[in-house]
């Protein structure tokens, strides 16, 4: 058997494990019947969006795809196509299993924190498994058919544009619906947050599937995508060096991951009294030792040394650590955030002082932990060992993708708890598992602009290895203008991404406003608001305002 046949075994496996997730969740009961309503109208807001989003994408992939063919060739065309369609699809089913597991996490909190938490986690499993399998099947049947990873490329671009759509598009209905949720209906009309009162509040809970799944997913599916597709590219750029093996290792490496992550996750059980978040944590240091472990057997078998193996461990080191000094930052009960808690008492200039200084602060390690990873990987295997590194941070992305889809299941559980009126200790226990949440989501967050980070590096060392530029000079004004325009981009974009937002969130207030001027008895509770209408708008104005 050669190694690359892991890679179909591996993804095939993921696909499979999701799809045994996706049973144990549907399996859970729903509760009464009012949870049940509750949840079919965060099911309706989020499909609803999801399929719009994904009609408008259709049309950019279309006009792309025939562009490309004309440019590149028909093979490129089609591996876009089906990098477009492979993460749209993990997105789709993803969020198709969260919103309904939202209502039995629900339930289950009823009989306890420890019922909730593996709903929940299972939950979010099927959306992990479905980026990374569906990721590494189709680089393989791609690369399996042309034979060239060059071709393979376009399966990229193709998740880099759903990836864009989904995650902004994503972000901007999420904040947009939070933002007018908690504008109107917490400050202005004085009600608890996720009461049914509130006009926003499924618009709120659909936001964050839309966000936090289906988006975060997609960027995650793009990361993986290209950390591997540049190792196979520098591994065949440098055939000489590597043989065939340093396109193959990739495809291995990321296969070896996901039977370490399913084992990973596994693990991942509690107890009353403990805390979930050590749950998590011992699913992600198992995944982590199991890889790392994959990792020296494979790059002995394949290579012969382990200077490869070094540099996989240092992107593996890398992805624990950033995960570790996120929970550090966001979690509850460590000093950052009691700090802000505590200056809160002060007044909102003081929170949001100590806040954006804390964010501020938070960068460093995380910087430190790259620079380190990429300077151990080179050193022990060159350029080729950079981007296997960036491989080594994406081997557990499958059980970061499940906690990051954790968070908004959990958080819908709660609004269904609070909503349907399940009484204080079932909002205990959701708040607990909310907060947790709040963390896992985070940590995510950081994963996924570090992994970002380092598929960037790999891909710019992939197009000086296949230029055979040997230096780049900062004395060549091309250079300093181009740093110039890559410094401002993200200014701009975060600039236009707010403007959106604010856009969006401006007609969600003004429509719960009119609700709750117009509706007789609506803020006394005699009435229903149409929660409908408040989904429809931020869908609208999410798309418009993306575009």
């Amino acid at each position: 058997m050669t190694y690359e046949l892991l890679a179909p075994m591996g993804s095939i496996s993921a696909l499979l494990f999701a799809a045994y997730s996706a049973w144990r969740v549907l399996q859970g009961e729903t509760g009464t019947a009012l949870m049940n309503d509750i949840s079919q109208a965060i099911r309706d807001g989020a499909m609803t969006y999801l399929k719009k989003q994904y009609r408008t994408i259709a049309i950019f992939v279309a006009v792309s795809a025939i562009a490309l063919g004309f440019a590149l060739g028909a093979f490129t065309a089609l591996a876009f196509v089906t990098g477009a369609i492979c993460s749209a699809l993990a997105g789709y089913i993803g969020m198709a299993v969260a919103v309904r597991a939202n209502v039995r996490t629900a339930h289950a909190a009823r009989s306890g924190l420890g019922g909730a938490l593996m709903t929940a986690f299972q939950g979010g499993t099927v959306m992990g498994m479905m980026v990374v399998g569906l990721a590494l099947l189709g680089i393989y049947l791609l690369y399996l058919v042309s034979g060239d990873p060059f071709e393979v490329v376009g399966f990229g671009v193709g998740a880099s544009l759903i990836g864009l759509f989904a995650r902004v598009g994503g972000g901007i209905y999420t904040k947009a619906a939070d933002m007018g949720a908690d504008l109107v209906g917490k400050v202005e009309v004085g009600i608890p947050e996720d009461d049914p009162r509130n006009p926003g509040v499924i618009a709120d809970l659909v936001g964050d599937n839309v966000g936090d799944v289906a988006g975060m997913g997609a960027d995650l599916f793009e990361s993986n995508v290209g950390s591997i597709l540049a190792a196979m590219l520098i591994g065949a750029l440098g055939v000489m060096e590597y043989g065939r093996e340093g396109v193959a290792f990739p495809l291995a490496f990321q296969a070896a991951g996901i039977f370490a992550t399913i084992l990973g996750m596994l693990l991942v059980r509690t107890w009353k009294g403990a805390n979930p978040q050590t749950a998590f944590n011992r699913g992600m240091f198992a995944s982590g030792i199991l890889v790392t472990i994959a990792a020296c057997l494979l790059a002995r078998g394949m290579f012969g040394g382990l200077n490869v193996f070094y540099a996989a461990l240092s992107g593996i080191t890398a992805a624990v650590l950033l995960g570790l000094i996120t929970q550090y930052y966001t979690s509850s009960d460590r000093p950052p955030v009691r700090a802000i808690a505590t200056f809160s008492q002060t007044g909102s200039a003081t929170t949001i002082l100590t806040g954006l200084a804390m964010g501020m602060k938070s960068v460093a390690l995380p910087i430190a932990v790259i620079c380190g990873a990429v300077f151990l990987a080179h050193k022990f295997a060159g350029v080729y060992g950079v981007a296997i590194a960036a491989v080594g941070m994406q081997s557990i992305a499958g059980i970061i993708v499940a906690v990051d889809a954790f968070g908004p299941i959990v958080d819908n559980a709660s609004g269904i708890a609070e909503m349907a009126g399940l009484g204080p200790e079932v909002r205990r226990t959701t708040d607990a598992l909310d907060s947790v949440g709040n963390t896992t989501k985070a940590i995510c967050k950081g994963f996924a602009i570090s992994a970002a980070g380092f598929e960037t590096i790999a891909l710019f060392l992939v197009y000086m290895f296949h230029a055979h530029l040997k230096a780049v000079f900062l004395t060549d004004s091309s250079v300093i203008i181009g740093l110039f325009i890559g410094g401002i981009l993200p200014f701009v974009f975060s600039g236009l991404c707010l403007q959106a937002v604010g856009k969006t969130a401006f007609q969600m207030v003004e429509e719960i406003r009119r609700q709750f001027k117009e509706i007789p008895g609506l803020k006394e509770g005699r009435a229903r608001p149409d929660y409908a209408r408040c989904v429809d708008i931020s869908t609208a104005a999410a798309l418009r305002n993306l575009l």
